[in-house]
């Protein structure tokens, strides 16, 4: 590799770290609500699997928000209505873990596998009204990158809440 190469190498590492660590003003309770409002506006064809992706949505905005009890909660909420559905058996035991787990970095980490398996059935949904989001952060999971479903366009990094708010960004618009 020449100097020049390494050069546009490290402005690019450089530039991803400067953009991922930039903190973000907290959300304000209204904003919280903008975030639901948005959520409301999406109807999958499959009604089972719009309560899924409803109950998702909140579990990654209790991951934003660093708040692993109410994490526990929407994953218990979550898990119910992943049993409901044989499409989603292979769901079921890592929001399983994310309801019995206390720790904010472990329910993260299995918050990736969950988004994987979550992403790839809704990747081949109807959607009847509106739309939401892939998106990814590539610093997330020690710089290997993780993907997450989001009702809103606006990034709100459920990987790092706080400490990287904004880091990430809008893969697809699934419609």
């Amino acid at each position: 590799m020449n100097s020049l190469t390494k050069i546009i190498a490290a402005i690019a590492i450089l530039t991803t770290l400067v953009a991922c660590n930039q903190k973000a003003p907290k959300s304000s309770s209204s904003e919280q609500k903008v975030v639901q409002s948005t959520a409301d506006t999406i109807q999958l064809k499959d009604t089972q699997q719009d309560d899924i992706l409803k109950h998702y949505f909140r579990l990654k905005d209790a991951l934003v928000a660093s708040n692993a009890p109410n994490a526990q909660k929407e994953a218990t909420t979550l898990t119910t209505s992943l049993k409901a559905s044989p499409a989603f058996a292979k769901s079921v035991f890592m929001s399983d873990s994310i309801a019995k787990s206390t720790d904010l970095a472990k329910q993260r980490s299995t918050f990736t596998n969950l988004s994987n398996q979550l992403i790839a059935q809704f990747s081949k949904t109807l959607v009847l009204k509106g739309s939401f989001y892939l998106q990814f952060c590539p610093m997330a999971n020690e710089g290997n990158g993780g993907y997450w479903l989001a009702a809103e366009q606006e990034v709100r990094n459920p990987y790092y809440g706080d400490e990287m708010l904004s880091c990430g960004e809008v893969k697809r618009t699934i419609k």
